[in-house]
Formats: C-alpha cells, structure tokens, sequence
C-alpha cells in the first residue's frame, strides 16, 4: 500500500492538507484529482510515506541504528530528539519495499494477543510485547504504526484496514472491530481459529490439488524431453544404417519427430491452456465461474463446499447478536470465505431476500443455492428454538471435524495416484528404452 501526505491550497488562499492511502500509484493520482476538483484546491505538495535508516545515541551510550517510517527526514530526526536521542545519520532505504509476512506470522500475532487480552493486560502492552519480539520486519513496522495511531485516538477499525495488505481485508476488518465490540478476547480467538483453518485448508488444498497437478506437468516435461532430445539420438542411429525399427520404437520416433519440426505449436498446446486460466481467473466473470467450477469438482468439490460453509459458519458466529442484526455478520461472512460465487450468491440472492421481501435467515439461505441441505435444517432448526447462533458454531466444528478426515484419506489416494502414474510412466520409458537393444542391424552376409 501507499500513503501520501498532501498539501493544497483552496481558492481563497487557505492551506488545506491531508493523506490517502490507495493500493498503487494510479490510485493515489485518482484519488488526488477526486479530492483536487470536490474541494476546489490546488495540490502544492506530496510526500510518500518510506522507510527511513536512522543512527542515534542517548547521551554517552553506544550508538544504535533502526528503521521509521515516515513522510519526509525531518520528521525522523524532530522524533528522535523530542525523545532525548542524539541524531547521528538519517537517510532514506534504498531498497523500500515490504513483502507480506507469512501467514504463521499473522496467526501467532493474533493468537498470542488473544492469550494476553485473556490474561487481562492492556492492548498496548500487548503491541509494544510483540513489536519488540516480532522478527518479520513488515509485521513489526506495522505494529509499531498500529500502535502510534491508537496513541493518537485513531479508529481502531479504520487504523486496521489501512493495513489490510499486511493482515487480510477479513482479520484487519476484525481485529479492528475488537476494540469497538467490548469483548476483544472472543473475537481475537474467532479470527486466530479462522486464520488457522483457512491457513491448514489452503495447505490441504494444495496437498489434494496443486502439488499433484504440478508433479504431473513436470514428469510430462521430463517425458517430452526424453522423447523429444534424448530417445531420437539412439534411435536415429539404426535408421541411417537402414535398420527396421521394432513398433514402440518406431512409434516414439514419429512422435520426436512430430515435436522437434513443430516446436512452436507444442509449446501453445501446453503453455497456452493453463495461461489462458490464469488471465480468465483474473477478471472478475472468471473467478466467478472457477469458483463455481471448483465446487463441482468430483471428491473435492463437496469438501470443498463444507469448507466454505464452515468458514461462513465461524464467522457468522462471532458477529452475530441478535436477528435485528444480522445482515452486516452474513456479508462479512460471505466475504470471509473467499469464493466469489458463494459470496455472489448470499449477497445478491440471500441479503436482497431479508431486505426487500422479509424472509427468514433459513429461507434466505435456502434461496441462495450455495448451502448444503444439512445445513439449511440445522439453521432452521436453530432460527425456530432462538439458537441459531450456537447453531452456526455447532455446524462450523461439525464440518471442520468430516472435511478434515475425509481430505486426510483423499489426500493419500491421491499419493499414492501419483506414484503409480509415475511407475507407469517410467516402465513404459523401459520398454521403449530395452526395445532398442533388440534391434540387430542385419549382417554384411546377408545383403
């Protein structure tokens, strides 16, 4: 993310001044001609906020060197001094660029300071704690910017979602409404076990799916290098001493020779496919159908599914209050699940449903086509009894408990899918390979 200090000035002479926050440079000029033309000033200044080295000492102490971020030199050195250091060396980072901390990170952050707010200490012992023992830089500069802000009298919430590059639009969203809610430590807990969940699904997702795929794109590579460089320099011998080749062999030739004279078209066939998705999973039509797709992939997709509901499920449950206040909890918690298909379906069909014509939670969701049918008489039964909340936690550790099971056992069919694709494929290289050690060119006497 970028941030941007600017100063204008309005018609009347007055100085106005500001900052915006936007996710790249053509957002920022977007945003600056928005606020240009609504107030009727010219912009005279802009400042970006970076990363600044500074060397300082407190009086006879060693000197020590550490990193702020900040709009401009000076503000570093006024810091410095107003907290009785000695500024010995200021400069700008070269090389000024955050990376977004690995997920472990952000979990252990939120689970820890769940554990602290437990044990009844302020938030801000909290954040200077963990600032001082964080190792990922990016973690602990934005800490450090969290809690100069709350100092400030800053909105927790808004504060939090400056941040949602580093944290996630949904944990930024939650993490800041802790401090609102009046009951930081339940909250904390909910996001420390959903950021956990969505971590190990992701992990079990790429064991089940990706890993896989990418195995066999490699060993088709390996093959097609075989076939393609190594296998014809053998096989070409026999050739040009007129000897007839045995039927695998000359299959495999013709296929070599196939892939060395169309180079080109080869490389569309396989580059082109999984390119083409990339750029169509893009656009916001093509995540949409993907994610429709996923679910409706056999095995996988039902897991999948309850993955979601269970996700929606948690997050429904830690927001929810009361019926008079449920829409806010459901879009949060369609957003939460990361499918755009799912979300589509609740915000655009179920939402509009409880607005416009009234209808119950159950009915709404039943509407939306995205739940599954243990799901829909679980809620019902909860919305009739009044525990629809509890309801909601009941199902999301139902569906944590079979999706984990089940994706365990898919996963080691899969393993063991794989590896017997690959013994295939390399048997079927043998007989190819000891195929041409029958081949005898004919004799001298013989001709």
């Amino acid at each position: 993310m970028i941030e941007i200090r600017f100063t204008g000035q309005s018609l009347n002479g007055q100085q106005v001044s500001g900052t915006i926050v936007g996710s790249n440079s053509s957002e920022i000029k977007k945003k600056l001609s928005e606020i240009a033309s609504k107030r009727n000033i010219r912009i005279t200044k802009k400042e970006k906020k970076r990363t600044f080295i500074f060397k300082a000492k407190k009086g006879n102490e060693k000197p020590f060197t550490g990193e702020q971020r900040a709009f401009n030199k000076k503000e570093v050195e006024d810091a410095l001094t107003r907290l009785g250091y000695s500024v010995i060396s200021v400069y700008p980072k070269l090389l000024d660029f955050q990376l977004k901390p690995p997920p472990a990170d952000i979990v252990t952050f939120v689970k820890i300071s769940a554990e602290l707010l437990e044990q009844k200490l302020s938030y801000q012992e909290i954040l200077t704690l963990l600032i001082n023992d964080t190792q990922n830089q990016t973690l602990k500069t934005t800490l450090k910017e969290i809690n100069n802000e709350l100092k400030k009298g800053a909105d927790s919430q808004q504060t939090f979602l400056r941040f949602q590059h580093v944290f996630g639009k949904f944990a930024a969203y939650m993490l800041g409404l802790a401090s609102k809610s009046g009951n930081m430590v339940e909250i904390y807990k909910a996001t420390a076990k959903f950021l956990e969940r969505r971590q190990e699904f992701k992990k079990n997702l790429r064991s089940a799916l990706i890993t896989p795929l990418v195995t066999l794109f490699v060993l088709f590579l390996a093959v097609l290098f075989y076939v393609g460089y190594i296998f014809p320099e053998t096989a070409r011998l026999f050739v040009r001493f007129g000897v007839e080749l045995p039927p695998m062999t000359a299959a495999t030739l013709k296929i070599s020779d196939f892939l060395v004279e169309n180079p080109y078209l080869v490389a569309i066939i396989i580059l082109g496919p999984p390119i083409a998705l990339l750029q169509f999973s893009k656009t916001k039509k093509g995540k949409y159908l993907i994610d429709k797709w996923i679910l409706k992939i056999p095995v996988m997709g039902p897991l999948i599914h309850k993955t979601l509901i269970e996700v929606f499920c948690r997050v429904f449950y830690t927001l929810y209050s009361g019926s008079a206040e449920s829409i806010e909890p459901i879009r949060i918690a369609a957003e939460a699940t990361g499918n755009a298909y799912f979300e589509d379906r609740i915000k655009n069909v179920a939402i509009p449903l409880m607005i416009k014509k009234g209808l119950g939670v159950t009915d709404a969701f039943e509407a939306s086509g995205v739940f599954t049918e243990t799901a829909i008489a679980r809620f019902h039964s909860g919305e009739e009894s009044g525990t629809i909340k509890n309801t909601a936690l009941q199902l999301a550790n139902y569906y944590e408990t079979e999706t984990v099971y089940k994706l365990k056992n898919i996963i080691e069919i899969i393993q063991v899918a794989i590896a017997m694709i690959i013994m295939i494929v390399m048997i079927a290289l043998t007989l190819v390979s000891a195929e041409t050690a029958t081949v005898r060119p004919k004799s001298p006497l013989m001709n």
